[in-house]
C-alpha cells in the first residue's frame, strides 16, 4: 500500500526537486533529473495538478491536491496514488527529460497492472519485465554507477521488484494490501452506537461479521441478487438506463 505510493513518491519528489543529499563529489547544478529545483515551475506543477480535479471521476476517491503546497503536510495514499499513476504521466511530459520521462511511465506501467484484483499470467509478467526494465534504467540515469549516488537505490526499489513475483503467492496488491483492512476496520467502526466499551464492541461487530462471511461464503444461496440498477430504471439497451422522473430537490 505505502511502497507503490508514499515511499515510491517521497523518493522521486526529492530526486525532481533536487530535495535529497547531494554528496561532495557531486555537483547538485549538473542534475537534469531535477527540474523542480525551479520553484516557479514547481508551483506551476502543483497548480496544474489541482486544476485537473474537476475531471477525474468521483468513483477515484479523494484526487490530489496541489502537491506543491500540500507534499508536506499529510499528502495521503490515495493523493499519492493518483498523482503518481493516474496525472503524472501527463503532467510531468515535456517537464522531465526525456529519458526520466520514459523510465518512470515504465514504472506507472508496471504498477497499474499489479494493483488491479484480478491479473492475468501474461499481465504479471509483461508488469515484472516492465518494473525490472525500469530498476536498470534507474540505476543507469540517475544513479550512473556513481559511488556518491548510492543512496539514491533506497529500500523501496528492491520492494517494487518483489511485487509481481509475489501476486501468484500472495494475491494481486489490490486484495492483499493494507487497503482491504482498513476499509474493514472503517466499517467495523461506523456501526459501534455505544461509546462504553469500544474495543469489546469493535470486537462483537468482527466476531459478527466473519460469522456472516463464513455463512454466505457455505451457503451462497442465502445471499440475494441485488439489483444494481437505480429503482423505478429501464434498461434500454447498450449499457444505458432510462431513468424514472423525480424532483431534483424536496
Amino acid at each position: 500500500m505505502h511502497v507503490t505510493t508514499l515511499n515510491t513518491g517521497d523518493l522521486f519528489i526529492s530526486l525532481w526537486r533536487g530535495t535529497i543529499g547531494c554528496d561532495p563529489s557531486d555537483d547538485i547544478s549538473t542534475w537534469d533529473l531535477s527540474p523542480f529545483r525551479d520553484p516557479i515551475l514547481w508551483k506551476a506543477h502543483g497548480k496544474a495538478v489541482q486544476i485537473a480535479t474537476p475531471f477525474i471521476p468521483s468513483s477515484f476517491d479523494r484526487p490530489p491536491r496541489n502537491i506543491a503546497e500540500k507534499v508536506n503536510s499529510g499528502y495521503r495514499v490515495i493523493e499519492w496514488q493518483g498523482y503518481l499513476y493516474g496525472l503524472g504521466p501527463a503532467l510531468l511530459h515535456g517537464i522531465l527529460p526525456d529519458r526520466y520521462w520514459k523510465n518512470f511511465c515504465l514504472l506507472v506501467s508496471a504498477v497499474r497492472i499489479i494493483i488491479q484484483c484480478s491479473i492475468t499470467r501474461e499481465q504479471i509478467i509483461q508488469a515484472q519485465r516492465s518494473m525490472e526494465q525500469f530498476l536498470v534504467e534507474f540505476e543507469e540515469i540517475y544513479v550512473q554507477r556513481r559511488v556518491d549516488r548510492l543512496h539514491f537505490v533506497q529500500p523501496v526499489l528492491h520492494h517494487l521488484l518483489h511485487l509481481g513475483l509475489e501476486v501468484p503467492h500472495m494475491s494481486p496488491p489490490g486484495i492483499s494490501a493494507a487497503w482491504t483492512m482498513e476499509r474493514t476496520i472503517g466499517n467495523l467502526g461506523e456501526e459501534i452506537r455505544l461509546p462504553s466499551n469500544p474495543y469489546k464492541n469493535l470486537s462483537e461487530r468482527a466476531l459478527r461479521s466473519t460469522q456472516l462471511n463464513v455463512m454466505k461464503a457455505h451457503f451462497p444461496e442465502l445471499v440475494k441478487d441485488r439489483n444494481p440498477e437505480p429503482q423505478g430504471s429501464l434498461a434500454v439497451g447498450d449499457d444505458y438506463l432510462l431513468l424514472r422522473k423525480r424532483d431534483r430537490y424536496p
